[in-house]
């Protein structure tokens, strides 16, 4: 009861933000071109990169998206730059935000571009002439881009203000959302019955070893939702929408210099210094334990900024393990590239390791692969 009293201001808050949408007492729109939202309403550490990620590389992959241009928008946390800026491969992490910029850097030939306000960054990749006549537009540095022929959204569940064609609502298999509370008390940061509105609900970071019966307990223990068939992938929400549920799981790839002057001999080394600044550090570890003796790590917040000092302390401990790798995430790579002073010795043994989203069974990334054929289609209508 008590959780229900401490919750009461910030519940109601969304209760009537969510009703006033709802009813249509406040506006939402549609951007010019189909949109496809990567969100939750969990606070961190879901997977919205690695996920915008696989979308974008679906798209990619399609026959109907040969020859478009594909956008993503972000908001950009953490970065120092206003309004509508276009990333670009050689951004500076405090400009664009780190996840941004790795989205750009794994596909260089779409656009990636940060604004917090959603529907002023939709209209702008739409429409990028505007940026030349736009009070806020002047101030983007780069305007040179195509205009948009599908827009994916990274983190914009929240942002009721825009309608999107396609939305992906992604819950944590550890910790779904049905069993959560909202901050500070949880970890959520919108309403539980809000995981109804989404199209799609992934369910990330699951156990490799699900199969399509387990898959279905875990959907009637923790979803809300009835008649799930497991040959379409949907059910029905209590609000009546049909949903389609899918799994995935987090794969790590080979590891990547940081910096052009790696020596990739360190890769094979035995024992590694590691840090990370990220939500969830739990698998990076448990997959760095599983490959090398780890003999020193160092645990910093989400989207840490690093400075100086974290550096010098990082250098000192590989010091004094002469022939061990330094290791960090693909998101934290973005920050420390753009630092000056990262010594050369660090540089040369200092590695990254990328991750990628993917489903659990190729029927799941069929049905993936037709809502965005879909998106396709409608987009010709």
């Amino acid at each position: 009861m008590i959780d229900k009293f401490l919750l009461a201001p910030y519940y109601l808050t969304l209760k009537i933000r969510h009703f006033l949408y709802d009813k249509g007492l406040k506006k939402s729109v549609k951007a010019d071109v189909p949109t496809v939202c990567i969100g939750n309403i969990t606070v961190g550490g879901t997977g919205k990169t690695p996920h915008t990620e696989l979308t974008v590389r679906t798209l990619l992959s399609l026959p109907e998206f040969a020859g478009r241009n594909i956008a993503v928008l972000s908001r950009g946390y953490g970065r120092k730059s206003k309004g509508f800026q276009q990333v670009k491969e050689d951004s500076r992490a405090d400009f664009s935000g780190d996840e941004p910029l790795q989205i750009k850097s794994r596909f260089p030939e779409i656009t990636v571009a940060v604004d917090a306000k959603r529907v002023e960054g939709c209209d702008f990749l739409c429409h990028p002439e505007k940026l030349a006549v736009s009070k806020k537009g002047r101030k983007c540095l780069d305007k040179d881009f195509p205009a948009a022929d599908i827009i994916v959204l990274d983190d914009a569940f929240q942002h009721r203000a825009l309608s999107t064609n396609l939305s992906i609502l992604l819950i944590d298999y550890q910790r779904p959302v049905s069993k959560d509370l909202l901050l500070p008390l949880g970890r959520l940061r919108d309403l539980r019955s809000r995981a109804a509105a989404a199209d799609v609900l992934i369910i990330t970071k699951c156990p490799t070893h699900l199969d399509d019966v387990l898959k279905r307990e875990w959907i009637s223990e923790n979803l809300n939702l009835r008649d799930f068939d497991p040959v379409t992938l949907q059910g029905t929400a209590a609000s009546g929408k049909r949903q389609t549920v899918l799994f995935s799981t987090i794969r790590y790839c080979e590891p990547a210099a940081v910096f052009p002057q790696g020596d990739t001999r360190y890769v094979y080394a035995k024992r590694a210094v590691a840090f990370s600044g990220i939500a969830n550090d739990s698998r990076f570890t448990a997959f760095l334990s599983g490959k090398y003796r780890l003999v020193r790590y160092f645990a910093f917040g989400d989207h840490h900024d690093f400075s100086a000092s974290d550096i010098k302390a990082i250098a000192n401990a590989a010091e004094t393990e002469a022939t061990a790798v330094v290791m960090t995430t693909e998101k934290d790579s973005q920050r420390i590239r753009s630092m000056e002073k990262v010594p050369e010795t660090l540089r040369k043994r200092m590695f990254q390791v990328p991750v990628e989203s993917v489903f659990l069974s190729e029927k799941e990334m069929s049905v993936f692969r037709s809502l965005l054929q879909n998106l396709a289609a409608s987009s010709r209508a």
